[in-house]
């Protein structure tokens, strides 16, 4: 689940650019100026970012975002393609335009779509952590969710097990909720849902009935007319009795017609072919008159089935005037209103288990949900530490990061219904939802002394991609199969710069990671580099992006490093950092 290829075309100084990323560590490296921040607005773009006109190259009339995954077809971003009309097939395409007088247009899977669907397309597939995109920060559910992760399979049961109970929980109380109904309101619902049903099993209608009858009617009503009808037509046929030489019919000027061909038909292939057809057509009509003299013979004349039809026509339509335009749809009604009324009409006894079942089940949430609780705030205290461990390598040693858990208590002066709410095993009572009773809120302390706020509102933009790639380290890098880091190596240098690098790519083994920095140090921890480099005629400066490797690589890291892409001794210390990188793969 990667990101295989990203065509840019038309986004700012970038005329005609194409990334080819790979799994791990892509790193995208360039100048000041040359354009790799527009690599991130193109990804946003793809995944449903705001359109900027703006952004639209001078000269051309739109900009063209591109990009191919490899995606399961099991996948939640390979289903909602799916639902929206898209093929995924073959992988997944995805593609936005934006036109230079700001109209924006969407395609996934091949199919035009809203931009809304690549917003939630791209929340299954990637998470981006730059200074104006940290939703899974600002998002206060997104916190519990990263915690979720870092418990794994432990919280994960745990959570299972609660959800379970919960939804048996909230079917028992709408249970219970139906059977709260004013006495007399049930009872006349009762009453009418019986009344309605004896009345359906008086007629007993049968599927399809009303058709079989309104036929048998027809036939019976006008049986004398059908009768003479058939008879007649048999007799030009075939003749009736004591028919004279001189009445000939259907069926004997046919032979003769036929015999008439016989003596010359022996002599000519074609004129036997007619004759052959005059044959079948004679042999046809004997028998189509038989079937006419007993179709004839069949048809009775009888008054008293008649009316015991239309007396039958008659009860059916007073029963589908009041319960459906057929019996189909009356026989429907019946059964949904045998099922209404079992659930309606049930003893006190049975009302009263029901209540006592609901009560049960709203400890056993209480219980579950205060396990879940324990786990959570034990993992907590685990992610806290761990997270705090990883800042002090990335330039934050002086923050502090928690992890807030706390049930959702409802105090009783607060408790306008306690019908919502399940007993806690400490006494107190919480409102449970379908992920548990808690609220998760990730809160960071950036100085010794400071309060802990929520992490969003305390770090500025480079400390929250830093804040975020240490979370995603720790909670395992399990929620998307795609992170991509922008100005996460703001304010960083020397040893925190490779201790950068070293944890980009401890993420990067277990998903892809697209990173844009301009440190060295972080470069040569990628497993694909790619160059953002500007070019210019004079008049028009234009951006492209090429994958370097060998030398090429080490004279871009080496820039980084010292400036100058040349100096021998930049060379080395690429060299090293390079060959660090790729002998911490190695073993």
């Amino acid at each position: 689940m990667t990101f295989r290829r990203i065509r840019i075309q038309g986004l700012g100084v970038i005329d005609d650019a194409e990334l080819e990323l790979t799994d791990g560590l892509n790193v995208i490296t360039g100048e000041t100026g040359a354009g790799k921040t527009m690599v991130v607005s193109g990804l946003g773009l793809l995944l449903g970012a705001r359109a900027d006109a703006g952004l639209v190259r001078v000269g051309v009339g739109q900009a063209v975002v591109e990009g191919e995954v490899d995606v399961p077809v099991d996948h939640p971003a390979a289903r909602r393609v799916e639902e929206a009309g898209g093929d995924v097939a073959d992988g997944l395409l995805l593609a936005r335009t934006v036109a230079a007088e700001g109209r924006s247009r969407a395609h996934v899977g091949g199919r035009s779509a809203p931009v809304g669907v690549l917003t939630e397309v791209g929340e299954h597939l990637v998470a981006v952590h730059g200074q104006a995109d940290q939703w899974r920060l600002r998002d206060a559910e997104q916190h519990r969710i990263l915690l979720d992760e870092a418990g794994g399979r432990q919280i994960a049961d745990a959570l299972a097990a609660y959800r379970a109970r919960y939804e048996a929980w909230l079917a028992s109380r709408a249970r219970l909720a139906e059977l709260a109904r004013t006495s007399v309101e049930r009872e006349l619902r009762i009453t009418t849902l019986r009344s309605a049903l004896e009345e359906i099993e008086a007629v007993d209608p049968q599927e399809g009935e009303e058709d079989t009858l309104r036929a048998e009617s027809e036939r019976l009503t006008y049986a004398e007319e059908l009768r003479n009808a058939a008879q007649q037509a048999h007799d030009l046929l075939a003749g009736p009795d004591g028919m004279g030489e001189d009445q000939p019919f259907a069926g004997e000027l046919l032979s003769g017609a036929a015999a008439a061909l016989a003596p010359a038909s022996a002599h000519d292939e074609e004129l036997a072919g007619l004759r052959q057809r005059l044959e079948e057509i004679a042999y046809l009509t004997a028998d189509l008159a038989a079937d006419l003299a007993s179709y004839a013979s069949g048809i009775e004349v009888d008054e008293e089935r008649l009316d015991e039809v239309h007396r039958r026509r008659s009860e059916l339509g007073a029963l589908l005037r009041r319960f459906g335009p057929g019996t189909v749809e009356a026989l429907a009604f019946a059964r949904s209103a045998a099922v209404e009324l079992a659930t309606l009409d049930i003893s006190d006894e049975d009302r009263a288990a029901l209540a006592e079942a609901t009560t049960a089940l709203g400890s056993e949430v209480g219980r579950l949900g205060w396990e879940l609780s324990e786990l959570r705030r034990q993992t907590a205290e685990r992610v806290g530490q761990e997270v705090g461990a990883e800042l002090r390598h990335l330039a934050m040693g002086s923050a502090t990061l928690s992890v807030h858990v706390a049930p959702r208590v409802v105090e009783p002066a607060e408790r306008d219904d306690e019908s919502g709410l399940v007993p806690l095993p400490d006494g107190r009572t919480a409102q449970p939802r379908s992920h548990g009773l808690d609220e998760v809120e990730i809160r960071l302390a950036a100085n010794p002394g400071a309060p802990a706020r929520s992490v969003a509102r305390a770090a500025s933009g480079g400390e929250l991609s830093r804040v975020m790639l240490a979370l995603e380290v720790v909670c395992g890098g399990g929620g998307v199969p795609t992170y991509v880091f922008d100005e996460v190596d703001a304010g960083v240098g020397g040893r925190a710069a490779l201790d950068l690098g070293a944890r980009l790519a401890r993420l990067a083994d277990t998903a892809q990671v697209i990173v844009v920095t301009h440190l060295g140090q972080v470069a040569a921890y990628a497993d694909r580099h790619l160059v953002v480099r500007k070019s210019t005629d004079g008049q028009v400066t234009r951006s492209g992006v090429a994958v370097v490797e060998g030398a090429e690589r080490e004279a871009e890291v080496a820039r980084m490093l010292g400036g100058v892409a040349d100096s021998e001794a930049a060379l080395e210390h690429a060299r090293e950092l390079i060959g660090r990188r790729a002998a911490g793969a190695a073993s």
